[in-house]
């Protein structure tokens, strides 16, 4: 089976509640659930809260504020560092207010040690504030708690429905590249990479076809923080440092601003010329889990939304830009705001 269509499986058979391994695939599973139990030993569970990056971002700028909820595990929440301004949540609060010149209003939901099932829990939470848009990280721990692939699938995939159907605009990254996690040693590191990438080619096409768009995160712990551990991976290398969270947020921005249609018009286009461009969903979900900081959006698809070989999607290769240095959020809103729920 191709790994186009293997993923295309894996989302299909999570959209109904379906298994969705063959035995190969539940082979390469059941391999990765041990590598990962024996990583596990070696890294030992997060513990702890990180800083809460929730508050005001932009103060002085005009309103009205954007609203954003960040929603997932440790990797949203920022475990492992010691400031706030380290956590990826500040990053994204003061990169979306110094990219729109507005004022940004950010909350943030993860919990250290979520999983996808601990969606729902969050998302009641975060519906109270009617957030323009949600920011979702999540999956890793699925793995590492032995969650099979398309129940974790299929509930990201509601997760989405459930924001989508309260107006809330979705953005997520999708699962890392595990096959560089320090302490899973070869052969089974090969293993975990081509499982992450056919999870992460699952998660994108389910996100899409749920009304989000995705953005794939395999560089976060892949090629970048591969050839820079020391600087990019935490103590317990496994979880990101903060040059490594920053990262994070700087592939996430730019869609995120996207889904807020608060892009320059030029950028509205796929280009060419950076390997962007309008393709099948399945076929564009293989692409992004290999190129890391790849975006799916299933709403730009050139007014088309179903080619010859089924549902079709736009790929793109979004623009960083210049990075923001992240501050502090305030924690009281400017007098003509108000306190958001």
């Amino acid at each position: 089976m191709g790994k186009a269509a293997a993923a295309r499986k894996l989302a299909a058979a999570a959209a109904f509640g379906g298994g969705g391994l063959t035995v190969a695939g539940g082979s390469l599973y059941g391999l990765l659930r041990f590598e990962a139990a024996l990583a596990r030993r070696r890294i030992g569970n997060a513990t702890g809260t990180p800083p809460d990056p929730t508050g005001w971002y932009g103060r002085g700028l005009p309103g009205p504020a954007l609203k954003v909820a960040l929603l997932g595990d440790s990797s949203a929440a920022g475990y492992g560092v010691q400031h706030v301004e380290q956590t990826p949540g500040a990053s994204l609060g003061t990169g979306l207010a110094e990219r729109t010149g507005r004022r940004v209003y950010f909350r943030s939901f993860a919990v250290v040690g979520a999983q996808s099932s601990d969606l729902a829990t969050q998302i009641d939470a975060a519906l109270p504030v009617e957030p323009d848009v949600a920011i979702i990280l999540i999956g890793a721990n699925d793995v590492t708690h032995r969650v099979l692939p398309s129940t974790s699938v299929h509930l990201l995939s509601e997760a989405v429905r459930r924001l989508r159907s309260h107006n809330v605009t979705v953005v997520v990254g999708t699962c890392p590249d595990l096959g560089t996690i320090k302490p899973i040693p070869p052969p089974l590191k090969q293993v975990a990479r081509a499982w992450s990438r056919r999870l992460a080619a699952a998660q994108a096409i389910a996100v899409v076809e749920a009304g989000g768009r995705s953005v794939s995160l395999g560089s976060i712990l892949g090629p970048e923080f591969d050839a820079a551990p020391a600087l990019l991976f935490g103590p317990d290398q496994f979880h990101p440092s903060a040059e490594g969270y920053a990262s994070l947020a700087a592939v996430l921005l730019p869609s995120a601003l996207a889904a807020l249609d608060l892009i320059p018009a030029e950028q509205a286009t796929p280009e060419a010329l950076r390997g962007e461009g309008v393709l099948p969903i399945a076929r564009a979900a293989v692409r992004a889990a290999q190129t890391p900081g790849t975006e799916l959006d299933g709403s730009e698809a050139g007014g088309a939304l179903r080619g010859v070989r089924g549902r079709l999607v736009a790929l793109r290769h979004r623009r960083q830009g210049p990075r923001s240095q992240p501050q502090a959020p305030e924690h009281e809103a400017p007098a003509e705001e108000g306190s958001p729920a």
